[in-house]
């Protein structure tokens, strides 16, 4: 059985509203998902998952700190991520607020673990971006991201 981890930082429910969707998404592909907030993630379950994606507001063209502590403790993990799927996604106030570096910095980490990211040649090429609120267009690119997070998950893990 494929798993999928959804984990996530929000303020003001933005982030929160992605990651349901791509949540509920993945559900829909056929892959167990778990959807956790990462004051209330245990890190002890990051290597049991086959797709991990990771979403933060932009604050100052970066991830939010919740985000970055996870990610810095999951060094204790180094290479048991090795080969599997790994995403991003990001909210922010307006378009030029720095999402491209925000989901590249959640991209980097994922990547030195040795994970496989994917991008997509429509949309937001690296990641779903929501600005200003959660609207039909990030809906969709949430949706489009998660099937094609799933199919790839799905190839890979193959048994």
């Amino acid at each position: 059985m494929l798993k999928a981890l959804v984990l996530y930082y929000t303020r003001t429910g933005t982030t929160e509203a992605m990651a349901r969707t791509i949540a509920q998404t993945l559900q829909e592909e056929g892959i167990t998902t778990e959807i956790v907030s990462c004051e209330n993630f245990s890190l002890q379950t990051l290597s049991q998952y086959h797709l991990i994606i990771v979403g933060s507001p932009t604050y100052y063209g970066t991830m939010a700190a919740e985000v970055k502590k996870v990610l810095d403790d999951s060094v204790q993990f180094h290479g048991e991520l090795n080969g599997k799927v790994g995403g991003a996604f990001t909210s922010s106030g307006n378009p030029a607020g720095g999402n491209e570096t925000t989901i590249f910095s959640i991209l980097s980490a994922l990547l030195i673990h040795g994970m496989i990211v994917k991008g997509t040649p429509e949309g937001s090429h690296y990641g779903p971006v929501a600005i200003g609120r959660f609207d039909r267009r990030a809906e969709e690119e949430c949706r489009n991201y998660a099937r094609e997070l799933a199919k790839l998950t799905k190839t890979l893990w193959a048994s």
